[in-house]
C-alpha cells in the first residue's frame, strides 16, 4: 500500500513539475560580471574606507584624551576634573554618533550602496524579468542568497483567491 501511494505521490509531483517551466539565475554570478557593478563596488568601498579612516583618526585622538586626561587628573581641581569628563564624554558621543550615521541601520553607507547599487540591480532584475516573459517561465529563482523567487508569473499569484475564502474583500 505504501508502495502504491508513494508512486502515485512521485507520479504527481512530476506532472506538476512538467506543467510549469522553471529557471535558476545567480544574481551574484551575474552582478560580479558586470563592469558597471565592479566599478559602483570600488567606488562605494572607497568611500566606506575614506569615512572608516576619519572614524579611526578621531578614535585615537580620543585616546590620547583620555590617555592625558589619566595622567593630569591627580592634578586638576574638581572644577577642572568635571569639564574635562564632559569634554571627553562628549567626543565620544560625537564618534559614536557618526559611526552610525555612516554605517548605521540606513546610514549614509546604506544611501551610497542604494544609489549606486540598486539601479544595476534592477537592470538586472528588468532583464531576468524579460527573459521570464519572453521564454515562458513560470518561476524564475536566484540561488545567490539561497532559494529566492525573482519572477512569478502573475497568473499564479492566489492571493486574491484567498482573500475570498477568508472572507475579504478588496
Amino acid at each position: 500500500m505504501k508502495k502504491i501511494f508513494l508512486l502515485t505521490s512521485f507520479l504527481g509531483l512530476g506532472i506538476l513539475g512538467f506543467s510549469q517551466k522553471y529557471a535558476i539565475i545567480d544574481t551574484r554570478y551575474i552582478l560580479e560580471k558586470m563592469p558597471d557593478y565592479k566599478q559602483a563596488q570600488k567606488q562605494l568601498d572607497d568611500v566606506a574606507a575614506n569615512w572608516q579612516k576619519d572614524i579611526d583618526g578621531r578614535q585615537a585622538e580620543l585616546d590620547k584624551m583620555y590617555k592625558d586626561y589619566e595622567a593630569e587628573q591627580v592634578m586638576l581641581s574638581d572644577d577642572l576634573k568635571k569639564k574635562r569628563e564632559d569634554q571627553l564624554f562628549q567626543k565620544e558621543k560625537d564618534l559614536r554618533d557618526l559611526q552610525r550615521k555612516r554605517f548605521g541601520f540606513e546610514g549614509d553607507l546604506f544611501k551610497k550602496r542604494q544609489e549606486l547599487i540598486k539601479p544595476i540591480q534592477d537592470k538586472v532584475y528588468n532583464a531576468v524579468q524579460k527573459m521570464a516573459v519572453q521564454r515562458g517561465y513560470d518561476f524564475v529563482l536566484d540561488k545567490s542568497e539561497g532559494i529566492t523567487i525573482i519572477f512569478a508569473d502573475p497568473k499564479l499569484d492566489k492571493s486574491e483567491d484567498v482573500l475570498k475564502d477568508l472572507g475579504i474583500k478588496n
